[in-house]
């Protein structure tokens, strides 16, 4: 059975130069984290790591698929995973999250676990809506970005040179009461 621990990286004993680490992702690294949003899947993280005396830069690729039930028939297919990020940790008073890819960390500072990086690297990457491929082509249709499904102009109202000609009449009188205020 994988631990978190499984997935740490010792940074204390490390020369500064690159290094290089691979972690494999199966059911077992899901497990850790419950099944919730990903129910499993076979992934390999390489992770490529910068250090310098103040800085830790951290190149994380990440392919293979994950197992996920699909939105519309609750059935389980494989999503494929393709995941490129970089993040970066440096060395400061305290440990705090200064931005999303920066992190400080103090000096004395053993190892960096990268178990919930991975992990949220690979739900950040999958779809918000999650489609069994045999309703990708629906899919397609759905997202058709030309419809417009509401528009606060009311139609004729508009000129040949597109200004809207509104008439007084037409005109709420509340709006006539507001522009006399100028």
């Amino acid at each position: 059975m994988k631990k978190i621990r499984d997935y740490e990286i010792g940074i204390a004993k490390l020369s500064n130069k690159t290094h290089t680490f691979v972690f494999e992702l199966d059911d077992a690294f899901f497990e850790l984290f419950g099944r919730e949003l990903i129910l499993g899947g076979k992934l390999t993280a390489n992770v490529t790591l910068d250090k310098t005396e103040t800085l830790l830069t951290f190149y994380v690729d990440i392919k293979g698929h994950v197992r996920l039930t699909c939105d519309r028939s609750l059935e389980e297919f494989d999503q494929p995973v393709g995941v490129h990020e970089v993040f970066r940790i440096k060395f400061g008073p305290d440990n705090a999250e200064l931005d999303d890819d920066l992190w400080q960390i103090t000096t004395g500072t053993q190892s960096v676990n990268m178990a919930q990086h991975l992990y949220d690297y690979i739900g950040l990457s999958l779809p918000m809506k999650k489609l069994h491929p045999r309703f990708a082509a629906e899919m397609d249709e759905d997202d058709d970005s030309d419809i417009l499904i509401y528009s606060s102009r009311q139609q004729g109202n508009e000129t040949e040179d597109g200004d809207d000609s509104d008439d007084e009449d037409d005109t709420d009188p509340r709006w006539n009461a507001l522009r006399n205020l100028n």
